[in-house]
């Protein structure tokens, strides 16, 4: 499991090639929810996304021999765009495996910065696996590997220096990767601080696997919130989330989608679904602000427009 100064080191590393996001207040929400809250802007990240974060970290720890073969990942989108990036950046092939229904722009911008897409109906894990054994390209999970979590990790070093007031962080959640890096990060640093969760009902891989008592498996997921559908909870980061993430909410499709336009409509922060999982929570009465200082993390901006008609 990662540690303190294995976080800072990532962190010293993406300084530079990655945006410091910002911290963004309403008070329009703090009335609204009855408390205080700081938005953690990650949709102004590079692609997007808080995932650039990890996939920039795992792509400048390859060995030359890694990087010489070519990288590949499977991703909902986000995770496709941030490794195409991250790998141009370093000048490494990248070929991402995608769902032939993913948000097209994603897809467009997978291709924009430079990887060869894969489009794949049915099972994306097994063609993952299939086309990077066959091609003998190196592996990059897009949330279970432990350079991507502490990679992650600078995310929650960035909130505390910026805010070490916050009292809790709220965190959507899909298979685990954004949550396990700013838990374990802000946890160290202080561990009275709470981390929460916010998962889809449709995708609860994280909350089913707490229950178990290991990771598991779905048979399908699927939700608006694309980027949290995960079918999988990783192995490294239900070791962490178990010890430190303090709760972990379900929240409707209903909810996501209303509180996406709220968000938007409060802050013009133009988010999608997954970063709006925590707003989901509040305005389903699931969570409650307390009288410290709440944390969220809105973890990007890649928006699919049409969903929120539903």
């Amino acid at each position: 499991m990662p540690n303190l100064e294995d976080i800072r080191l990532a962190a010293a590393g993406l300084q530079g090639r990655i945006h410091r996001t910002p911290m963004v207040e309403s008070s329009a929400l703090d009335e609204l929810f009855g408390g205080r809250l700081t938005l953690k802007a990650e949709l102004f990240q590079k692609t997007g996304s808080f995932k650039v974060r990890g996939l920039l970290n795992k792509t400048l720890n390859l060995t030359a021999e890694e990087q010489e073969r070519g990288v590949i990942t499977v991703s909902a989108g986000n995770a496709a765009g941030a490794l195409a990036w991250a790998a141009r950046d370093a000048g490494v092939p990248a070929t991402v495996v995608m769902a032939t229904t993913a948000v097209p722009a994603k897809i467009a911008a997978a291709r924009a910065y430079g990887a060869q897409v894969e489009l794949v109906e049915g099972d994306l894990i097994g063609a993952y696996e299939s086309i990077r054994d066959e091609r003998k390209l190196t592996g990059v999970h897009p949330f279970d590997d432990l350079d991507v979590i502490t990679g992650h990790g600078s995310l929650g070093l960035e909130l505390l220096e910026d805010r070490p007031d916050i009292e809790t962080v709220l965190v959507p959640v899909g298979g685990g990767g954004l949550i396990s890096g700013v838990a374990l990060a802000v946890k160290l640093l202080k561990p009275g601080i709470r981390v929460i969760g916010v998962e889809p009902e449709n995708a609860d891989v994280v909350s089913r696997s707490l229950a178990a008592g290991s990771p598991q498996k779905l048979p399908t997921a699927k939700s608006v919130a694309d980027g949290l559908a995960a079918p999988v909870c990783g192995t490294h980061n239900y070791a962490i989330i178990a010890e430190y993430v303090d709760q972990v909410v379900r929240v409707s499709e209903n909810a996501l989608v209303e509180a996406t336009k709220l968000v938007m409509s409060r802050t013009k922060l133009a988010l999608e679904p997954a970063a709006a999982a925590p707003f989901a929570a509040l305005l389903e009465g699931k969570l409650k602000l307390g009288d410290g200082l709440t944390a969220s993390v809105v973890s990007g901006g890649n928006l699919d427009v049409a969903k929120l008609a539903l």
